[in-house]
């Protein structure tokens, strides 16, 4: 079972876990004996989750901080830097997720009802959530909205996680197969839909949790506006579209021994994809802390994501 998801929560303990990673250097440690373990450590964490581009950002932003140092500041001053570096980017994501539901409650009116897929709320961020910020930013502005919550199967995220936090801010949701996506939106209960993402390539690609893409089909063909919600950090604009981004593969054993249970013969065979990717024309817009990328195309991005 997962114990760290969600890319920006996974972008953040990848930083702690380099400050981790480079306690136990001996006290005489110099530079270049920091320099190795620091990699050796970002490479151990980068081998961890191949989808979720934050790891990576995060990674490489530890990397930069030490180099900028390390002519300048001793071993031991370095590491206190590190975690200071850790602490601002936990920080940072606080008022991203704030900034990202300011913008993205504009598209929600009073009494719409939404759809979410998988959980982008604050246990895969660090505070607020990115696809549920949404919600929860539109609920303070007063506004009364209802959610279905797809269960997001193999591991549940929107049954288990999505739904309990929806609750616990009093927003009225529903708990639906993934299986029914289709339905509810043909009876016309749907007016929206918002999506977290794990990595979002420069055509506007988007690699979210399974299933993603096939809600995105389904909002597409019932005239369903279709939103990604993610930071700026979930952005990769060395990949020029969505086949080019490396797809997590997990154990057999989450579809046919889910939670403890069989579910499967034993010996049969099993693909079981974490994620997929929903191509750029059937994304509404992306909404993101500097604002909403709408229409989603390589120009607009750019636009957004060199805009700090």
């Amino acid at each position: 079972m997962l114990r760290v998801r969600g890319a920006p929560a996974i972008g953040i303990a990848a930083a702690y876990g380099v400050c981790i990673g480079i306690q136990d250097l001996p006290a005489d440690a110099n530079h270049e004996m920091l320099r190795r373990r620091l990699h050796d450590v970002a490479d151990y964490l980068a081998s961890s989750r191949p989808t979720a581009v934050n790891l990576f950002w995060a990674l490489d932003r530890m990397k930069a901080k030490t180099e900028s140092l390390r002519h300048t500041k001793s071993v031991t001053e370095i590491a206190e830097a590190l975690f200071a570096e850790a602490q601002a980017i936990h920080k940072e994501d606080r008022h991203i997720c704030r900034s990202i539901g300011r913008f993205g409650q504009e598209l929600v009116k009073d009494g719409s009802t939404w759809l979410t897929h998988c959980n982008a709320g604050g246990l895969a961020t660090a505070d607020y959530g990115t696809a549920l910020a949404v919600f929860f930013a539109a609920t303070e502005s007063g506004k009364k909205i209802q959610v279905y919550a797809d269960e997001t199967r193999p591991l549940l995220q929107g049954a288990r996680l999505t739904a309990w936090e929806l609750m616990q801010r009093g927003i009225d949701v529903t708990v639906i197969c993934d299986s029914m996506a289709a339905l509810v939106m043909r009876q016309g209960k749907i007016d929206g839909v918002v999506v977290g993402a794990d990595r979002i390539v420069a055509n506007g690609d988007t690699a979210n949790k399974i299933g993603t893409y096939g809600v995105a089909v389904l909002a597409k063909a019932h005239d369903v506006p279709f939103y990604v919600a993610a930071p700026v950090s979930t952005f990769d604009l060395r990949l020029s579209e969505g086949s080019e981004i490396p797809i997590e593969e997990r154990s057999a054993d989450e579809i046919c021994l889910g939670f403890g249970k069989r579910t499967a013969p034993e010996g049969v065979k099993v693909y079981n994809p974490a994620f997929d990717v929903t191509p750029a024309p059937l994304i509404s817009g992306i909404i993101t802390e500097r604002g909403i990328i709408m229409p989603v195309n390589r120009q607009n991005i750019e636009k957004i994501v060199k805009m700090g």
